[in-house]
């Protein structure tokens, strides 16, 4: 036999079907990629540097006060078994610059990298030159990739009889794909123990434990542990080891609600005032006016009748006439109840016309009065 059911819980069930998209929705707003919050310990880029010419320069190179320079061009010519004293040498073709790249993680020999030139000298400017072959050393003073070609400037800088054009830095410049990488640098993912160590980029107690719970629900149980508020520790079964790639591929794609601090970020150069839109404050009250006074001094000649004859101690006098106004503008008040937030009192000040400078100060009188539960951060 069949039961009746009452229409208010057929309502109550059609709500909630038809809300339940918004909910999940809503939840997984707030959800950030694991890969989006933290790194694998052991992938990093890896700084390269080097010294190199830059030739084919039209008179705007280094002078001959540069020794090094000079130097440098008698040892590649020596090099092409052109034996000339750097003393011999003059020339404002050339200049010496300094040579910097980055070595992505799991770069194979042959790919290319930017290489950024720096002038190092008194070069004018580097337009239209070419880079000869310089070596890119790491820390240890291994070679770990070959740097040539030419330069793009992205600006300029022309003199003539003392009149000069220059945009931005004529000086730097950029070598695309100029340089060739000749030694691959190791990556240890996973360590000798079998385990995989996750670096937050912003360290957080919370964030950090739901992490490890999180990879503990959606991939091994048990396998993830916090070390501290800036790292967890993911320890990998055999078959994980073997997948590597599949298994950091699933742990990357985790979906994380991270934890935020309250923080209020003010830059008084800029009158820039940014902060979350949770940063609560408490019951405040904020008054404020603004007083203009204006002092005017006016300076009148005083010149005596003229008469036909003059005497003694008759001359012009100055007489100031100063005069002083007080403008007083009307105090505009501001009344926020408990839990108000920091945008919300931003947009009750801007409507009684408060400045920027002045909400800046506003936001320091009731950071120092216990009103603003937030770091607040002055740049």
């Amino acid at each position: 036999m069949m039961r009746k059911i009452k229409m208010p819980i057929i309502k109550s069930l059609i709500l909630l079907l038809v809300l339940s998209p918004l909910f999940a929705h809503a939840t997984a707003g707030d959800s950030v990629r694991l890969k989006d919050l933290a790194r694998i310990d052991g992938i990093r880029d890896n700084s390269l540097s080097g010294y190199g010419l830059v030739i084919g320069l039209a008179g705007t190179g280094d002078s001959s006060r540069n020794g090094a320079t000079l130097q440098s061009v008698a040892n590649m010519l020596k090099a092409f078994g052109v034996v000339v004293p750097s003393a011999d040498l003059y020339s404002r073709n050339v200049a010496a610059v300094v040579l910097t790249a980055n070595l992505p993680p799991f770069a194979e020999s042959g790919q290319k990298l930017d290489v950024n030139v720096s002038s190092l000298g008194d070069s004018r400017s580097l337009v239209g030159g070419t880079l000869l072959l310089a070596p890119l050393k790491g820390p240890d003073q291994k070679v770990y990739a070959l740097a040539q070609g030419p330069i793009s400037i992205g600006g300029f800088k022309y003199d003539m009889y003392g009149n000069m054009v220059q945009k931005n830095h004529p000086t730097v410049g950029i070598v695309p794909g100029g340089a060739i990488v000749e030694r691959v640098v190791d990556s240890q993912v996973v360590k000798k123990d079998g385990t995989i160590d996750l670096v937050l980029y912003h360290p957080d107690f919370t964030t950090a434990g739901r992490v490890a719970d999180s990879i503990n629900r959606g991939i091994v149980s048990g396998s993830a542990k916090a070390v501290h508020a800036g790292k967890i520790r993911v320890t990998l079964d055999e078959t994980s080891q073997n997948n590597i790639v599949d298994f950091i591929r699933d742990l990357e794609s985790l979906k994380i609600v991270p934890d935020q601090k309250a923080k209020v970020v003010v830059n008084e150069r800029t009158g820039t005032v940014v902060s979350g839109g949770d940063v609560k404050i408490s019951s405040t009250s904020v008054t404020q006016g603004e007083l203009k006074i204006s002092i005017k001094t006016d300076f009148e000649v005083s010149q005596p009748t003229l008469v036909a004859k003059t005497g003694e101690g008759v001359r012009s006098v100055i007489t100031p006439d100063t005069q002083i106004e007080v403008t007083e503008g009307n105090n505009g008040s501001v009344n926020l109840p408990a839990g108000t937030t920091v945008a919300d009192l931003v947009a009750a000040l801007n409507k009684i016309k408060t400045s920027t400078r002045d909400i800046i100060v506003i936001l320091q009188a009731i950071k120092r009065s216990g009103g603003l539960h937030a770091e607040l951060v002055i740049q």
